[in-house]
């Protein structure tokens, strides 16, 4: 069997700590590691090829789709609305950039999004549904998994955080939508925990809220370590630090962090939003208010058996998405859209 050749283009791990990032370098991976005898994958490669696959929305891959007589597939790591909050544009740069996103993904041939709840909110910008396919992200066991004791407390001493602390870490850019302030405001409510933020400002000054923000990180309350942009291969170490992940953020697709923390079996603290329930299945607690995150919070701390209880909920869904179970999915996608015809674009 001829195999078929799949030209990756992304720039998403240029800089470390984008989610976006982490779920490229999976994907790539999974495909290279364990469907090596059905595709050939190459990165960023001007030849031509039976499938580019898109993971950033540059503007020289939208022109080598154009030009592609091949599929053409893109990632959806983000809607048009999404990026309110996360960047800070002039209104009118703001409108031309979300008509710009929404003629990229109509561009291609097939849209993967990570989470099924996003299909009709992207059938509302126009783009039809049935090039709309859902396959979930992924997170390797051999990368990010429950460490020993010995490593969690060479890792406090390395992060000047007390042994014996409760630890609550939220990941993630620092930016408005991100629910940074939230995340502050919890833990000035509870001074006797201990709160991580691991990120920093990958958009640089035209972050949301980046005046604001770039005060509350130089200078946060004493029980808020900063600990600024990790790269990938150092993250595992802080997820088994932390006793809960913590996540405030407003708007999300599927967080690759949320992935990366239940391998460790951390018990997820989140916004009650409507798109974790069908990824996540209710196996996490959620609330509304910072008040309601903070008594959360506390519940976690004060009642062993409910942290067991959550605890063992996010070792269940780490095993819903295994690498088997979303291996299978992209196999038979990439497979699938080779073999049906396109009525590709003439102009």
């Amino acid at each position: 069997m001829k195999k078929v050749k799949i030209n990756m283009l992304s720039n998403a791990d240029k800089v470390d700590g984008q989610g976006v990032g982490s779920a490229y370098l999976e994907q790539v991976s999974l495909i290279q590691d364990e469907l090596s005898e059905y595709f050939d994958v190459v990165i960023n490669d001007s030849k031509p090829a039976d499938i580019i696959h898109c993971h950033t929305i540059l503007p020289e891959y939208l022109i080598k789709m154009k030009k592609n007589k091949g599929v053409n597939v893109a990632y959806v790591h983000f809607l048009p609305d999404t990026l309110d909050g996360s960047i800070r544009l002039p209104k009118s740069a703001f409108g031309i950039f979300k008509k710009y996103v929404t003629y990229f993904y109509n561009t291609a041939d097939y849209l993967i999004v990570v989470n099924p709840i996003f299909i009709d909110d992207l059938v509302r910008f126009g783009i039809d549904r049935e090039k709309i396919k859902y396959i979930p992200n992924y997170v390797s066991k051999e990368s990010f998994y429950k460490e020993n004791e010995d490593k969690i407390y060479q890792m406090k001493l390395k992060y000047g955080i007390d042994q014996d602390a409760f630890v609550i870490l939220g990941v993630g850019q620092v930016q408005t939508r991100k629910g940074v302030k939230d995340f502050i405001e919890v833990a000035q409510k509870n001074p006797n925990m201990t709160f991580v933020w691991a990120g920093g400002f990958s958009f640089g000054m035209i972050t949301d809220g980046y005046d604001e923000l770039k005060e509350l990180y130089e200078n946060p309350p004493s029980n808020v370590k900063f600990i600024g942009i990790v790269p990938r291969n150092e993250m595992n170490d802080v997820y088994n630090i932390a006793d809960v992940l913590f996540m405030p953020s407003y708007n999300e697709l599927f967080p690759m962090s949320i992935l990366e923390a239940i391998n460790s079996f951390k018990p997820l603290l989140l916004r009650d939003l409507e798109l974790y329930k069908d990824i996540l299945f209710k196996k996490y607690l959620y609330a509304d208010s910072n008040e309601d995150f903070s008594n959360q919070l506390n519940r976690l701390q004060n009642d062993k058996s409910l942290y067991q209880k959550y605890s063992q909920y996010s070792k269940e869904i780490s095993e819903y998405y295994s690498k088997e179970h979303v291996k299978e999915m992209w196999k038979n996608f990439y497979l699938d859209i080779i073999n049906k015809p396109l009525n590709k674009r003439s102009e």
